[in-house]
């Protein structure tokens, strides 16, 4: 069975391509086919971590219909069963991926021939970084140890979850209203929790009650902090799985922890994941084990989501003024 990894962030600078990278070399390494797909719209920059030249049709090829399938752009890279879809950011109005063909991708990325499929998504909050994020349901959030990182990581598990729940029921519902309300609602500061919203739903039935209660258990976000200088960083961690667990209801798993490490910058100047220019290193032990970690880990099925795509930047907005 295929497991599709989306490894996303609430900000840029945090890691995530370098992650991504990595953790493809790691799970090839271990025996596992594996693609790499780079779905930082409009902002693509994997295959420079890889040290492939950007010359190959990728995702913008396909976004333009100027590919058919995701399946032939696939391209070998230098290590035994890793492969890339480049993501193709010079060609203009790749950033712009109409619904019905994000829908027909993600159809189409968890039908690759690969055990692993790793999404390299763009950092921040949107929903089509969002959509890609809830094609399962225990996806990666990387952040580092500072508080801005640890805030965003947050506000972006936040989103995802209002949009995993508003995305459980169709438009024009009943449900979709008292959703709307409640996420005008601030929960930070209150005594009120995402746990509440099923509550509310028992108001339009008690079906559509446990639905939202069996969607909010089962998503399982995990996150990997980055650049520990020391064990003290983690009381940072520990906070954002307080915040995460007061005002969301959700309980985090990390994971894994990464060193900070310069030789990782150097390693993007030279073209080539740092996992094979330091096989050794704390860094490649530390991504290994996190590899490890996500072979043993059981399979979650994806949420069943309506396809639906709604305007939702008003609601947007009224979550980032929370």
């Amino acid at each position: 069975m295929t497991v599709v990894l989306p490894v996303a962030s609430g900000k840029g600078g945090v890691g995530k391509s370098v992650l991504s990278a990595n953790l493809g070399v790691a799970l090839a390494r271990a025996g596992k086919a594996v693609v790499l797909v780079d779905l930082d719209l409009g902002g693509s920059n994997l295959h420079t971590v890889l040290g492939m030249r950007n010359k190959y049709a990728g995702v913008g090829h396909y976004i333009t219909k100027q590919e058919d399938s995701i399946e032939a752009l696939l391209l070998e890279t230098e290590v035994k069963r890793l492969f890339f879809v480049p993501g193709d950011a010079l060609l203009p109005g790749t950033a712009n991926l109409p619904f019905f063909r994000k829908q027909r991708m993600i159809k189409e990325l968890s039908g690759l021939p690969a055990d692993f499929v790793i999404l390299d998504l763009g950092s921040g909050s949107s929903y089509n970084t969002i959509d890609f994020f809830l094609t399962t349901s225990s996806g990666l959030v990387v952040c580092t140890f500072e508080p801005t990182s640890i805030l965003n990581a947050y506000s972006f598990l936040k989103t995802a979850l209002f949009r995993l729940i508003y995305r459980s029921f169709p438009a024009k519902s009943e449900e979709r209203k008292v959703i709307e309300e409640f996420g005008n609602r601030k929960l930070e500061g209150s005594s009120h929790s995402f746990q509440d919203l099923p509550r509310r739903l028992r108001s339009v039935s008690a079906e559509s009650a446990d639905r939202a209660e069996e969607q909010l258990a089962a998503f399982a976000p995990r996150v990997v902090l980055n650049m520990g200088r020391s064990s003290a960083d983690l009381q940072l961690g520990a906070r954002l799985r307080g915040i995460v667990r007061k005002n969301l209801g959700l309980e985090l798993e990390y994971a894994g922890v990464l060193p900070y490490d310069e030789e990782i910058s150097r390693s993007v100047l030279e073209r080539r994941p740092d996992i094979l220019r330091r096989p050794d290193s704390r860094f490649a032990y530390n991504v290994d084990q996190i590899a490890r970690k996500l072979i043993d880990a059981p399979v979650l099925r994806p949420p069943v989501l309506y396809e639906e795509d709604e305007d939702l930047r008003a609601l947007s907005r009224q979550l980032a003024s929370d």
